[in-house]
């Protein structure tokens, strides 16, 4: 197996043992007994279209400076999180366990189920519905979504404007999923 083709390997707590952990407090427990079977990828950008700072994170553990942009104090009483983000550069951080339920789907439904964060795992993407993604980021993206697949019983891989249409657009027109169909991330 060449080392592109490697998976990342997941440990017993839900933690992948290649990501930067960074701890988020925004997550809780999830229902007794569910299946993790969905994968969910969004975008962000903090402020909006803006990369290379670490806004996203500080957002994800409460910490983010309100005065150091005016969006800022739209989004001052949100507590949310996701379990990975994959940066512009194909860092790949990690801020909750697998095996928690981070707060990233909001109001959402998927195969007439509601509450998708009881059942999948939040993938953040550094970008913007508005701009391409990196190259880098689909290569992680790859080699993560195989590890998860590999580890979890995951049967759908869908966009956040899947589960919450109308309300939400990422990760928008410009995400290629082509690169990423089940297919592709077969073990």
């Amino acid at each position: 197996m060449s080392s592109q083709n490697k998976i990342f390997k997941i440990d017993e707590d839900g933690f992948l043992t290649h990501a930067k952990k960074i701890d988020s407090p925004n997550y809780d427990s999830r229902p007794l007994n569910q299946t993790i079977s969905l994968i969910i990828i969004h975008s962000i950008s903090l402020p909006p279209n803006k990369f290379g700072n670490s806004h996203i994170e500080d957002f994800f553990t409460n910490k983010l400076e309100i005065n150091q942009h005016p969006y800022f104090k739209k989004i001052k009483h949100l507590k949310v999180s996701s379990h990975f983000l994959i940066k512009r550069k194909g860092e790949l951080i990690q801020f909750v366990s697998c095996l928690k339920r981070a707060w990233h789907a909001g109001e959402s439904s998927w195969k007439n189920v509601n509450n998708c964060n009881n059942f999948s795992i939040g993938i953040e993407l550094e970008g913007s519905d508005i701009m391409k993604y990196e190259d880098i980021q689909y290569k992680v993206l790859i080699k993560l979504l195989k590890s998860l697949r590999l580890k979890y019983p995951i049967t759908d891989v869908v966009g956040h404007s899947d589960v919450s249409p109308g309300r939400k657009a990422d990760p928008g027109n410009f995400f290629d999923w082509k690169i990423i169909n089940m297919e592709n991330f077969n073990v």
